[in-house]
């Protein structure tokens, strides 16, 4: 039987989610003391390998896939740590999560002129 919640190519943030997810966002949630956000700037991997995670998680992390740690179990506000590392725009992540090119996402959900 269907799951009356399911919305397409969007992931549910369930507890089943949260479960699978526990590891990369208690990663994410290191990342909110400075000593961590230097260690995940100085070695990614070493930082990652540090909280157990998966190859799949850590290949989603390391290439900033932000739509692909949400499907692994990524609780948004906690991954979104990752990205004040970086830094990464807000709406880049907005629109990874869209599956839109960030000027697409910028013009259709935000009303702003496209680049050239």
């Amino acid at each position: 039987m269907p799951d009356d919640r399911t919305i397409p190519e969007t992931p549910l943030f369930d507890r089943a989610g949260s479960i699978k997810g526990y590891k990369m966002n208690k990663m994410a949630m290191a990342l909110g003391q400075p000593d961590n956000r230097e260690a995940f700037k100085t070695d990614e991997i070493a930082f990652l390998d540090r909280f157990g995670l998966t190859e799949e998680e850590k290949t989603a992390v390391l290439a900033r896939d932000w739509h692909e740690m949400v499907r692994l179990g990524g609780n948004l506000f906690f991954i979104l740590k990752i990205a004040a590392v970086d830094p990464t725009p807000i709406t880049q992540i907005g629109a990874a999560q869209a599956s839109m090119s960030h000027d697409d996402f910028l013009y259709e959900r935000l009303g702003k002129k496209r680049n050239g």
